[in-house]
């Protein structure tokens, strides 16, 4: 096993926050596994940053109209802050704009292309005569052939969920002006996969079959056993790295060519800060290079980058790609469209100081093989069982009770006795649970040697014995202080701001995970602590019912089917709108009311009487525009004085999307004034 491990984190898209499925599925575990392969003494690199390019920023560029570099600058910034404000200890966050990152990706590429690597294809793709630009596939809507959604991009339907190509959509159309596309010829150049069939079936289906997750073995195996085919690796694009070639104008790489080498080139960004050759990392046989990514994401990391990397012939290929599957949010798929999501920036202000209470819920249902679900009652269950019940009460007991019978100082006690081997055990079983990739155990081993010490505190009953067995209460809290050090040290991967609370609580220094492993005292007598605080606080009922009324509230924002749409207004009965008298009537005269920008004076015949009414419309409309329009009035409204003008009901009107107002009229202009309405 090599002493030096490059661990990389999927690219974060900088077109959104991140939310609990990325923190679950990928950054968490990753932080997990790079904080412990530290504490065992490897020359680590853990290199993540901002994935810049692609198809839905510069969608979401356009219906905000900005440019794309103004949506990757906001949201890279708000994931790198969300990152390190959980403790996502990247030794890199970078961004695939930077002026490294294009020379970086363009020198990879020349150099593909100087061997021969790609082949030169002429394909015929929809282009926008209108606006001057090829159109990738989710430029492109249309109707979906299998289900009739007249929304359906030219990659997939969303609401059917097939994959499509856009030549299958019906009635296609351009995103950019609305108009027909046209077909018309462009040349890119591919990657012929094909080639590389042999190399991934003997490197992987061989020679990974024991020790790589099922769920990303299969989803490989399959892939190969389909055939790979040739797959473009330049897109027509004015958003991207340029292609490195001559009379390649328009054309960008692809954005799964450009964001794997992201990894390299952040890699060569940290190395040079740090006085490192980034080679060592990349080119090394000595170096382990491991993947963290979600499911969706096996297909780029496992065939794409590995098949480059090779046609290369420079670089290593990955040790592991141990990929997880999704989190659901309270039993529904998590969706950044839907909002249905928890946002990481909206829980570190919603819960201050409790990032390690969210780490240790998503760590506990982690999605490593299957799709697993994240509840908020769930969450404050772990919360106040686990971490308050079990953890806590363990640390603030053992704190407590040393510092009431012994001033702070910890007591003499057995270094050989039976119950501090429970501490060597336990950091080598969560050892071997993180060099698996099984992150759920590990957490698991970690919290048993909490209940372990629980129930040692409460067998030995130190606060009884204190009176007429003093030996034996000192020594139960000579090893209570060495498990409750152990759990300051190993809890460090999972829970680093609570490792440091309790570090700084017992007033020690960070082990080697050797030296847990093979030290039974962590903590020697007469060692002074400091004086105790409470790790975990527990979270109420209002503030979890808070969090799932936030959700019910997304759940129904998304049932409206104008987002714009004011919310109804206070519930009535139906006798209150009995009382409410609507009629048709027509507006005979109007005039401009003096000093007053926004009334019109309107003369109406209601069919019962003709009365005056003043209207706040004349920023929408003439006086002349609405004399004879027929319209909907409430006659029954009780009079008021508007500018010293008696007002006599009101007029039923809406807004329009460009702010402008529109009368609810009677769809039959030969309805007669007078007539009710209900």
């Amino acid at each position: 096993m090599s002493n030096r491990k490059m661990i990389t984190a999927a690219l974060p898209y900088a077109n959104g926050p991140v939310h609990i499925g990325h923190l679950a599925g990928v950054y968490i575990p990753a932080d997990v596994y790079a904080r412990f392969q530290r504490r065992l003494g490897k020359d680590v690199a853990f290199i993540c940053g901002s994935d810049e390019h692609g198809i839905p920023i510069t969608i979401r560029a356009k219906k905000e109209g900005v440019t794309p570099q103004d949506i990757v600058d906001k949201y890279h910034e708000i994931i790198k802050k969300s990152f390190s404000d959980l403790g996502i200890s990247f030794d890199e966050y970078s961004r695939t704009t930077s002026k490294n990152h294009y020379e970086t990706s363009q020198d990879f590429f020349k150099t593909l292309y100087e061997k021969g690597k790609f082949t030169e294809e002429v394909s015929e793709q929809y282009f926008d005569e209108q606006a001057g630009e090829f159109l990738a596939d989710r430029y492109i809507v249309g109707t979906c052939p299998n289900c009739g959604n007249e929304n359906a991009y030219g990659d997939q339907c969303e609401r059917c969920g097939s994959t499509l190509s856009p030549s299958e959509l019906i009635n296609p159309k351009s995103m950019l002006s609305g108009n027909v596309p046209v077909l018309k010829e462009t040349k890119n150049w591919y990657l012929p996969l094909n080639e590389y069939e042999d190399f991934l079936n003997e490197w992987i289906i061989e020679g990974h079959k024991d020790d790589w997750k099922p769920n990303v073995y299969g989803q490989v195996k399959s892939w190969l056993n389909d055939g790979l085919k040739p797959r473009a690796m330049t897109r027509d694009l004015n958003w991207g790295v340029p292609v490195p070639l001559p009379n390649a104008e328009g054309k960008v790489l692809y954005v799964w060519f450009d964001a794997p080498i992201g990894y390299i080139s952040f890699t060569k960004e940290w190395a040079e800060k740090n006085g490192k050759d980034w080679k060592d990392y990349w080119q090394s046989e000595n170096s382990d290079l491991v993947h963290f990514i979600g499911k969706d994401n096996i297909v780029f990391h496992c065939i794409i980058f590995p098949s480059m990397m090779k046609a290369h012939g420079d670089y290593i290929m990955p040790k592991n790609v141990p990929a997880f599957e999704f989190l659901n949010l309270e039993n529904d798929k998590i969706s950044t469209s839907r909002n249905w999501a928890v946002w990481a920036h909206e829980y570190v202000e919603d819960f201050p100081g409790q990032q390690d209470v969210l780490r240790y819920a998503l760590l506990s249902s982690a999605p490593e093989t299957k799709d697993n679900n994240f509840t908020w009652k769930d969450f404050q269950t772990k919360n106040n069982s686990e971490l308050v019940g079990i953890f806590g009460n363990f640390i603030n007991r053992v704190a407590v009770l040393i510092h009431k019978y012994y001033d702070g100082v910890v007591p003499s006690g057995d270094s050989n006795a039976a119950e501090l081997q429970e501490i060597s055990k336990s950091a080598k079983e969560i050892s071997g649970f993180l060099e698996n990739y099984e992150f759920r155990n590990s957490l698991t081993a970690l919290m048993n040697l909490a209940r372990f010490g629980n129930q040692y505190l409460q067998t030995e009953e130190p606060w009884k014995t204190i009176k007429d067995n003093p030996e034996k209460a000192a020594h139960s809290l000579f090893a209570g202080a060495q498990i409750a050090v152990a759990l300051a040290q190993l809890s460090e991967p999972f829970m680093p701001f609570s490792s440091e609370k309790l570090l700084n609580m017992f007033n020690v220094q960070k082990l080697t995970w050797s030296d847990i492993e093979n030290q039974s005292v962590l903590i020697q007598t007469g060692h002074t602590i400091n004086e105790s605080s409470l790790l975990f606080s527990k979270i109420e009922d209002d503030v979890i019912e808070a969090q799932i009324q936030k959700l019910e509230d997304t759940k129904q924002n998304n049932k409206k089917t104008n987002p714009n749409a004011n919310p109804m207004k206070e519930e009535i009965t139906f006798d209150d709108f009995t009382k409410i008298d609507l009629r048709t009537a027509t507006i005979t005269e109007a005039e401009k009311v003096e000093k007053a920008d926004k009334l019109l004076k309107l003369t109406v015949d209601t069919g019962v009487d003709v009365r005056t009414v003043v209207s706040g419309i004349a920023e929408s409309f003439t006086p002349e525009e609405v004399i004879g329009k027929q319209v909907m009035i409430l006659l029954n409204l009780a009079p008021r004085k508007i500018r010293g003008i008696e007002s006599q009901g009101m007029l039923l009107l809406t807004t329009k999307p460009d702010g402008k107002l529109s009368f609810v009229t009677p769809d039959d202009s030969t309805v007669e004034n007078g007539i009710e309405i209900g």
